[in-house]
Formats: C-alpha cells, sequence, structure tokens
C-alpha cells in the first residue's frame, strides 16, 4: 500500500488513513453563469479494510460511455468494506459535468480529461480534475483501471485496452492484469499513445494500469455489462484487494461466471482508422470484430444532397480486424468509419 495519506488538498470528506466506507468529493472551483456557488462537486468514495494494496477505479471520464459507471455505482453500495485487505478509491462520474450532460466533454471547458493531464490547479474544471487525479490520487495507487466505452459515436469490440511497456516487467504485470479481467480482445498501441491520457500519466508514475472499451453506442449493453461486472471482481481479486472473484451478496450477478482466458490481441496503431473524406450518410459494408483484408469494402457514405452523385466507396488500406465502427448515420469530413486493428501472435512478441 502507498504510504497512508489523510487528506488530498482539495478533496472533502474523505480521511485515506480511515477504514470503512467514506463519500465525499473533490472541490472543483468554477463561477461562472451558472455555477454562481464557485464549486463542482466530482464524486468519491473509499472502501478500506486491512492492510494491502491501494487500487483506483475511474469511470465517466467521457460523460457518454456507461458500462463503467453502473459498474462502479454497483460496487459502491454493494462491496462490504470489511472484505477488502487494502483500499479501493472509487470515481464513478470522474468528469462529472460530461456525466451530467451525457457528452464526450463538458460543454463548459470543451476539453477532454483523457487529454488534459497532468492538469493545472488554477485552470479550468477539466484541468483541475485532471490535477487532482494526477498529482493527488494516482500516487496513491498500486493499481489503477479507468472504464472506458465507445461513447454515443463509435463501438468498439469489447476489449482491455493498454499501452505496450514501458518495461519488459511493468509489460509482463499487465498482461498478467488484461487476462484477469478476461475480455474477448486486449487492444495494444504503443506507449503515450495520446498525449495527457490517464494511461501515460500512470506509466510515468510508476503505476500499473489498464484500461478498457466495452462495446459503446451511447448505451448499455447487458450482455457486455454482465461479462465485465465478472471480470472487474476477478481483476480485483487477482491485484489483491479481494479473495475470490465473485460479486458480493446482495448486488448484481455477475454474467455466467466464466472467467475467459482465450484473448485475442489486436494492435491498434496510427493509421488504423479510415476516416470520411466528405460528409453525407455511412452504410457500413462490414461488421464489428469482422477481419478484412486490403481493398475490401468496408463502407459507403451517400451524398444527401446530390443526388446523381454516385456514393463514396471506402475500402480497408490493411489487413486486420474491425476494432471500431462508427455509430452515428450521419459524417462529415474527417469522421472516423472504422479503424482496423491488426492481430498479434502473442504478447510476449511486443517489442518494448
Amino acid at each position: 500500500m502507498a504510504p497512508l495519506t489523510h487528506t488530498i488538498e482539495r478533496i472533502r470528506g474523505i480521511d485515506f488513513a480511515a477504514r470503512g466506507k467514506q463519500l465525499g468529493h473533490l472541490s472543483i472551483e468554477h463561477s461562472n453563469n451558472e455555477f454562481d456557488g464557485a464549486v463542482i462537486p466530482v464524486p468519491i468514495a473509499l472502501l478500506a479494510g486491512s492492510d494491502g494494496p491501494t487500487v483506483l477505479l475511474t469511470a465517466g471520464t467521457h460523460g457518454d460511455e456507461y458500462e463503467g459507471q453502473v459498474l462502479l455505482h454497483e460496487l459502491i453500495r454493494t462491496l462490504d468494506p470489511g472484505s477488502i485487505r487494502g483500499r479501493i478509491i472509487v470515481l464513478p462520474s470522474l468528469n462529472v459535468l460530461a456525466v451530467r450532460e451525457g457528452t464526450r466533454v463538458s460543454k463548459v471547458d470543451g476539453a477532454n480529461l483523457n487529454r488534459a493531464l497532468p492538469g493545472n490547479a488554477a485552470g479550468g474544471p477539466t484541468e483541475q480534475i485532471a490535477r487532482i487525479l494526477d498529482a493527488g490520487l494516482l500516487p496513491l495507487a498500486d493499481f489503477a483501471l479507468d472504464i472506458h466505452s465507445g461513447g454515443s459515436v463509435n463501438e468498439y469490440v469489447p476489449s482491455v485496452f493498454v499501452y505496450a511497456g514501458p518495461t519488459r516487467e511493468v509489460w509482463d504485470r499487465k498482461v498478467a492484469a488484461v487476462e484477469a479481467f478476461g475480455q474477448p480482445y486486449c487492444v495494444v498501441v504503443e506507449p503515450n499513445y495520446v498525449s495527457g491520457s490517464i494511461s501515460g500519466a500512470a506509466d510515468r508514475a510508476g503505476v500499473l494500469m489498464i484500461s478498457t472499451e466495452l462495446g459503446g453506442r451511447g448505451t448499455v449493453n447487458r450482455r457486455l455489462l454482465a461479462d465485465a461486472r465478472t471480470g472487474l471482481y476477478n481483476l480485483l481479486a487477482h491485484v489483491g484487494v479481494l479473495d475470490g472473484g465473485t460479486p458480493q451478496s446482495g448486488g448484481a450477478t455477475g454474467g455466467d461466471g466464466r472467467h475467459r482466458k482465450d484473448v485475442a490481441y489486436v494492435q491498434l496503431g496510427a493509421g488504423a482508422a479510415v476516416m470520411a473524406r466528405a460528409g453525407g450518410l455511412f452504410e457500413p459494408a462490414v461488421d464489428l470484430g469482422q477481419r478484412v483484408g486490403a481493398g475490401d469494402l468496408v463502407g459507403r457514405v451517400h451524398f444527401t444532397e446530390e443526388l446523381d452523385r454516385p456514393a463514396s466507396e471506402y475500402r480497408a488500406h490493411i489487413d486486420g480486424l474491425i476494432a471500431t465502427l462508427r455509430h452515428p448515420t450521419l459524417v462529415q469530413t474527417g469522421s472516423t468509419l472504422v479503424n482496423i486493428a491488426v492481430p498479434l501472435a502473442a504478447p510476449s512478441r511486443l517489442d518494448n
């Protein structure tokens, strides 16, 4: 367990050295026409039992991604702190303004929380949340999980999403966590894949972390939620804060109870996207998870106001797997239609 810290600046109602269940909030300072009270509270829970590791669980980093929010609300309500070895810090609505609006980013500042770390204590709401996470919460953690989905505009194959490296020893531990969570796919990206991400900050801080991409379409998929529930408890057992992988009595069921071990590893690179060259109506020609070869048709875009103009065809530029699929039919120039991931023979073959 990281050193016990009684208080963290701008976190209210939480004593990180205390046992049991505590509910509090991050005190985000912001005053405008809507928030005249100057404080936006971001909910946080601490579940602490005996000595052991500290786990940081976050969801709602993007407000229109819902499976993680549901899972973490359930966990706060149903998990008995007496069954925990260590501490679990839970923020189910990390970007609370975006969560309230049901949008990827908040209209208050338009900033992407997963691009904002290390943040700025004197900045806008998103930068302040990022700073508390980077400087206050990540340093407490031995392990972190940030639960994402595809949001309103994308659907992902159900997967763990992980940054490669940064060292062989850390990578091996990430693979073990991936296997414990047990999703059908593991999407691997390069170290420091995007600037300002929580995963990148965890790597820099030496905190073991994995993320997820669980479906999407701006809704909750019942089967994916059940599988992820089972995976979450298996993961908490794997990192040593819980005994076994069974959800607590009184909580929701954990899916079919199977621990999936046949994880398919795929790599997503900077050139994975097939993007629209013009706006119109997207007609997909592939299904999520489908294997494609270079040159295969992946979709068409129909031009809404040019009645005699043939639809524009889009084809795969590489061999691979359809890892994401655009959900809203209406697209604009630059909209990502699909992302094509390249299968990995085995995680041990990654060059770290």
